[in-house]
């Protein structure tokens, strides 16, 4: 891998390296784009295959979040942190503090907060060497609550988009992963009175959402081909691809994973090509990153309630631009992030341009 072509081709800024002898600790901070503020995204701690395969999810996790936040509205720009190994054996406070102190070396240009296997507790180990994160307990803590509301309400656009009905109740969601998202968003379903199939690699998740939710319990490499009206992939990205996207038989794909699509371009247009509506990943599961940004300004959970919910809007707009347009959805959705970006980006370089002026006069 080139990484400065791959940087370079992906419009980031800056890609940070950083190793702990004493820790194990080896993390990689992407800084994608803070046209419209400083980098926020979430440190995920992951075993990787190779250093190739993690560069590559950082790469594309902190381009995500730049769009993210676009689309949000928010006065922030996209980052994300890996750290690469088996979190069950290299998980310390010691581990945390020394990745706290690579980012506080950063100076405010990333902030970071949770993300998969990484939990409140770390991220205060996080905060005793910067001020630059978000997430704690105390604050706003866990933001998967407000994700998976993101993530409900989205859905709820796109079963009023495709399948004209404006209610969850007597419908099927199919649900990937029932982990901290996925376990709210199956309680936000129930509760609409949607019927559930869920699928997970822990079976005491598995068993916790048979006796909460009366969840039918399917395989992992069986979910997305069952029938339903919603498939939520909550699990890790990637999973919408070659082999996956023919066999899938709901008519909506709308989940809270990151990084749905293998190849963007391919497997968007493969989506596209079979009628299925996709809700673009980074729109549908933007509440956590509203849930941070909200803490960032001083917590109010009703305002950042409100701001997910938007969410709903937003999806409904972009299946409008990209149904009007004859374009793939996560094309639509990119569109529109890269219209606010550019926007900004203009009012920031006039303001630039008549302070230089203003000097010249002085």
């Amino acid at each position: 891998m080139s990484i400065f072509n791959e940087i370079q081709e992906m419009g980031h800024e800056q890609v940070v390296f950083n190793y702990d002898e004493a820790t194990g600790l080896k993390a990689i901070i992407a800084i994608h784009d803070t046209t419209l503020g400083p980098a926020l995204g979430g440190c995920r701690f992951w075993d990787y295959k190779n250093e190739d395969e993690a560069i590559k999810d950082v790469l594309r996790l902190s381009r995500g979040m730049t769009y993210k936040a676009a689309v949000a509205g928010l006065a922030l720009g996209g980052g994300k942190a890996v750290i690469i190994g088996d979190a069950k054996k290299l998980k310390s406070e010691a581990l945390f503090r020394a990745f706290g102190r690579f980012v506080n070396g950063l100076n405010g240009r990333y902030i970071t907060a949770e993300d998969v296997n990484v939990n409140t507790s770390d991220i205060e180990a996080v905060s005793m060497e910067t001020q630059y994160c978000s997430g704690i307990a105390g604050a706003s803590g866990d933001p998967s609550p407000i994700t998976a509301l993101g993530v409900y309400v989205g859905i709820q656009a796109s079963v009023l988009h495709k399948l004209k009905k404006d209610s969850l109740k007597g419908l099927t969601v199919a649900v990937q992963g029932t982990g901290h998202v996925g376990s709210w968003l199956c309680r936000y379903l129930h509760e609409e009175g949607a019927s559930l199939i869920v699928a997970d690699i822990d079976q005491g998740r598995l068993d916790k959402m048979a006796t909460e939710f009366g969840a039918k319990i399917v395989g992992t490499d069986e979910i997305h081909k069952v029938d339903c009206d919603v498939f939520a992939p909550c699990a890790l990205g990637f999973g919408l691809n070659d082999d996956t996207i023919p066999e899938i038989k709901a008519p909506i794909v709308a989940g809270g994973a990151n990084n749905q699509l293998l190849d963007e371009s391919r497997h968007g247009e493969m989506i596209r090509k079979r009628d299925i509506l996709y809700a673009p990943d980074y729109v549908i599961n933007a509440g956590g990153l509203i849930n941070v940004y909200h803490e960032l300004r001083g917590y109010n959970a009703e305002a950042a309630k409100r701001q997910a919910r938007n969410i709903k809007g937003t999806l409904l707009e972009i299946y409008r631009e990209a149904e009007e347009q004859d374009i793939g959805y996560h094309i639509a959705s990119d569109v529109i992030a890269e219209r606010r970006i550019k926007s900004i980006k203009s009012m920031a370089d006039l303001r630039k341009n008549y302070n230089n002026q203003s000097w010249i006069r002085r």
